[in-house]
C-alpha cells in the first residue's frame, strides 16, 4: 500500500529511527481537522505520534506502535493490512451503521467519536505509551499510635523492593512526618515535592512523574519540602497515585493516622493492602483499634504488623486477634522508629538486618503472581 507520510507539521509526525525510544502511537488520516484534534489529544497524553495517510509500507511501522488511531476518512485503506490489536477507528457519526462496518473491515476494536470520547482517547493513548499492564503492587503503612515505626517500615519496604528488582516509588502521604526524603538522606536531591502537585487534576503522566521525582538508593520518592504546610486536595492525591500505579512495580505509601482526611481517604482507596504497625503495649493496641476501625471502612485488606518488646501477657497473635486483623508478621526488635537526618543509613538499608529480612520475606509473598501476602 501507499505509505505517503505527513510531513512534520509543527514538529510532529517524524518517523522513529532505529534503536530504543519512547513508544509512539500511529495516526492514519488525511482529515486536517481530525488530525489537529488527535495531535492535541496526543499532546495531552504526553505522546508524540507518527502520522501517515495510509498503512505504512514498512511492516514494523504498522505492527510496532502500541496504538493505531485510524481516521474514518481512510478506514478503507486498512483493508488487507495485517491484523493486530490496538487499532481504533476515530470519527464518523455514532448513529451511522456504515462506520461500524468500516471498523470491522479495518480490523478496529472499537469506534470513538470526537468530541464525546476525547477523555477516553487521552486515556487510551497514555495507557498505550506508558505500557499499561499490571498495575503496581501498592502497599500502605500506617502507625497504630504515634511513634509506632510506620515510616521506618515504609522506607525499609521500599528499599527491599528495589533489591528484589522492582521499579519502586515511595510516597510520603504524611505532611507532619518530617519527610521521607530526609530519612533516606535525599533531602538535597533535586526534583518536585508534594506542593508541586497540589494543583494536579485529571490525568498525570506516569512516565513524567517517575522521571521527575528525586531518586535515592535506587527508588523514586515523593515527599514534602521544608516550607509552609500545603494541603493536598483529594483530586491531587488520586491523580498522582493513579499515575504511580500505572507504571507497575511497587508503590509504598506512608500514611498518617488521621485517616478521616479526604486526601488520605483517596490514598487508602488505591491500596492493595495496608499494614498497621502496632507496638506490643496495651495503650498502643487500644489506639490501633480506633485506627483500624476508621481505615477498615475504606480499605478492606488491612493487616497487623506487631513490634516488640511486649508488655507482660502480650504477643503478636494476641494483639492481632484483639485488633480483629490478620497478622502480617512480627517486626524484629531492631525495627523501632528511626531518627531522620542523623547521618546513619536509612532503615532497612543493610540486607542482613532483621528489618530487611522481614521486608524481603513480605515481598516474597506479596509479589507472587497470585499476589497473596
Amino acid at each position: 500500500m501507499e505509505a505517503s507520510k505527513t510531513s512534520a507539521r509543527r514538529g510532529r509526525g517524524t518517523e522513529r529511527g532505529p534503536g530504543p525510544g519512547p513508544a509512539r502511537p500511529l495516526i492514519l488520516t488525511e482529515d486536517i481537522a481530525l488530525l489537529d484534534d488527535l495531535l492535541r489529544l496526543c499532546a495531552a497524553a504526553g505522546a508524540e505520534p507518527e502520522v501517515h495517510h495510509a498503512v505504512p509500507e514498512r511492516p514494523a511501522a504498522w505492527t510496532d506502535p502500541p496504538l493505531v488511531l485510524v481516521g474514518d476518512d481512510v478506514a478503507d485503506r486498512c483493508r488487507g493490512a495485517a491484523r493486530r490489536p490496538g487499532v481504533l477507528l476515530v470519527g464518523g457519526e455514532p448513529d451511522d451503521p456504515g462506520v461500524w462496518q468500516r471498523a470491522v473491515r479495518a480490523g478496529a476494536e472499537d469506534v470513538l467519536v470526537l468530541p464525546d470520547d476525547e477523555g477516553r482517547v487521552v486515556d487510551l493513548i497514555a495507557d498505550a505509551v506508558e505500557g499499561a499492564g499490571r498495575q503496581a503492587r501498592t502497599v500502605g503503612v500506617i502507625g497504630g499510635r504515634g511513634g509506632a515505626g510506620a515510616s521506618t517500615l515504609a522506607c525499609a519496604l521500599a528499599l527491599a523492593a528495589v533489591r528484589a528488582g522492582q521499579r519502586t516509588l515511595l510516597v510520603d502521604a504524611d505532611p507532619l512526618g518530617g519527610g521521607l526524603d530526609v530519612l533516606l538522606g535525599g533531602e538535597r536531591a533535586a526534583g518536585p515535592r508534594w506542593p508541586d502537585f497540589a494543583a494536579s487534576k485529571g490525568r498525570v503522566a506516569g512516565v513524567a512523574l517517575e522521571e521527575s521525582l528525586p531518586s535515592a538508593h535506587g527508588l523514586r520518592v515523593l515527599s514534602w519540602d521544608r516550607g509552609d504546610p500545603v494541603r493536598v486536595p483529594p483530586e491531587a492525591m488520586r491523580s498522582v497515585l493513579a499515575a504511580a500505579r500505572r507504571r507497575g512495580g511497587v508503590v509504598v505509601v506512608d500514611l498518617p493516622r488521621a485517616a478521616d482526611d479526604g486526601a488520605v481517604t483517596e490514598a487508602l482507596a488505591q491500596l492493595d493492602l495496608g499494614l498497621l504497625v502496632v507496638p506490643g503495649e496495651l495503650r498502643a493496641v487500644a489506639a490501633a483499634r480506633r485506627v483500624a476501625e476508621t481505615v477498615g471502612t475504606v480499605l478492606p485488606d488491612l493487616r497487623a504488623v506487631v513490634r516488640g518488646p511486649y508488655a507482660p501477657g502480650l504477643d503478636d497473635e494476641w494483639i492481632a486477634a484483639a485488633l480483629r486483623l490478620p497478622l502480617a508478621g512480627e517486626l524484629p526488635y531492631d525495627a523501632g522508629p528511626a531518627t531522620a537526618g542523623d547521618g546513619t543509613p536509612p532503615p532497612g538499608a543493610d540486607p542482613r538486618s532483621g528489618l530487611a529480612r522481614f521486608c524481603a520475606a513480605f515481598w516474597d509473598r506479596a509479589l507472587t503472581p497470585e499476589r497473596a501476602a
